[in-house]
Formats: C-alpha cells, sequence, structure tokens
C-alpha cells in the first residue's frame, strides 16, 4: 500500500521559509516521479513542482526562483524547500504519486 506522510508546514511571515518533507513507504521509491501539489483555500488542487526519477526538476512558473524541490532516495523522502514565501502561498501542501496523495501539511504565510 502507498502512503505518503507530508511534514514541516506552519505558520510563516511573508519573506520567510519552510521546508517540506513528505516520507513514502509501499513502493520503490527510486522508481517513481514524485509531486507537490496544493490546495488554498476555497480553490482547486494545483501542481507545484516534480522530480523525476533521474533528479531533474520542474515548476509552475509563480515559484520558480523560490522553491526547491529534491528527492533523497535512501530515505525514501521527497523534500521542498521553500524561501521567499508569498501570501498567496497559503495552502495545504501534499506530495503525490500517481493517484495517491497524502494527508498533506498546512503553511500558512501571513504577518
Amino acid at each position: 500500500e502507498v502512503q505518503l506522510v507530508e511534514s514541516g508546514g506552519g505558520l510563516v511571515q511573508p519573506g520567510g521559509s519552510l521546508r517540506l518533507s513528505c516520507a513514502a513507504s509501499g513502493f520503490t521509491f527510486s522508481n517513481y516521479d514524485m509531486n507537490w501539489v496544493r490546495q488554498a483555500p476555497g480553490k482547486g488542487l494545483e501542481w507545484v513542482s516534480i522530480i523525476y526519477m533521474d533528479g531533474n526538476s520542474d515548476y509552475r512558473d509563480s515559484v520558480k526562483g523560490r522553491f526547491t524541490i529534491s528527492r533523497d532516495n535512501a530515505k525514501n523522502t521527497v523534500y521542498l524547500q521553500m524561501n521567499s514565501l508569498k501570501p498567496e502561498d497559503t495552502a495545504v501542501y501534499y506530495c503525490r504519486q500517481g493517484s495517491t496523495r497524502g494527508q498533506g501539511t498546512q503553511v500558512t504565510v501571513s504577518s
């Protein structure tokens, strides 16, 4: 059974940083692309970033240059380093493998 457990969210001021983690189990982690998606209050799910099996990555335009995705295949974990956070980054963040996502971690950017 695929399981994904996100952590690292919290309340941060604009301009601040957070590092999200997603611990994966139930599948061969190194063989899969991993995504981060988010859902802001009252809005639909929005793709944020992907890291491919080969380590290459991609981002939605609004987070390029501010967010960095990475993976540690030895720890079956994917990370999202978020810098220069903005109020519009406020959302529940989920990691996703295929159609499966975890329970999410809340990120709130507010002064």
